[in-house]
């Protein structure tokens, strides 16, 4: 019998003594409150040093067999799930955004708003020029300001503006969809 069969022996006979026939006598063993108290101390102690014995690997940041290993499920599968020879056209599909499909459909329909124009700048124009311009446009136009009923369309309006000439890969597919 190993320690750890008589430690649990030793805990069982204390803690339920009529397993033992030890509570059915008059001499029946009284825990007092102190003794309660180290007991479950002791028992909190223990589950703690278990749980930092079974985490002792996280905790001082050591390298397990699996972060050693070149296992499947440690890859970035995101490749293979957007590049599978099953599926060939949706590599086509993906690359487009919604924006893409906005500015096509407006500029199908010929109603493309000219963004330039909205904000009042030219074509060539940077991003701290549009800024500004930008900041101008809606301190002068801002709904608070102005009791205009048009003001929160034109407010829109130059947001929309505004978000898609700051972004440099907006302002490039939007510009690639006003030529057209």
């Amino acid at each position: 019998m190993n320690k750890f069969h008589i430690f649990f022996v030793l805990v069982l006979w204390f803690f339920f003594p009529t397993a033992f026939g030890q509570g059915t006598n008059s001499n029946e063993m009284v825990v007092s409150v102190e003794d309660q108290i180290i007991l479950f101390t002791t028992a909190i102690l223990i589950v703690v040093g278990i749980f930092i014995f079974i985490a002792r690997n996280s905790i001082r940041r050591k390298k397990t067999t699996y972060d050693e290993g070149d296992f499947s499920s440690k890859k970035n599968n995101v490749y293979e799930k957007y590049h599978s020879d099953w599926s060939e056209d949706y590599e086509e599909r993906g690359s487009k955004t919604m924006e893409d499909d906005e500015f096509r459909n407006a500029a199908n329909e010929k109603s493309l708003l000219n963004y330039y124009q909205i904000l009042g700048v030219e074509k060539n124009v940077t991003q701290a020029e549009i800024k500004q311009k930008f900041r101008h446009l809606a301190k002068e136009l801002h709904p608070d300001k102005t009791k205009d009923s048009d003001t929160e369309s034109k407010m829109v309006e130059i947001n929309k503006a505004y978000e898609i000439l700051s972004d440099q890969e907006k302002r490039e597919r939007y510009d690639k969809y006003l030529n057209i």
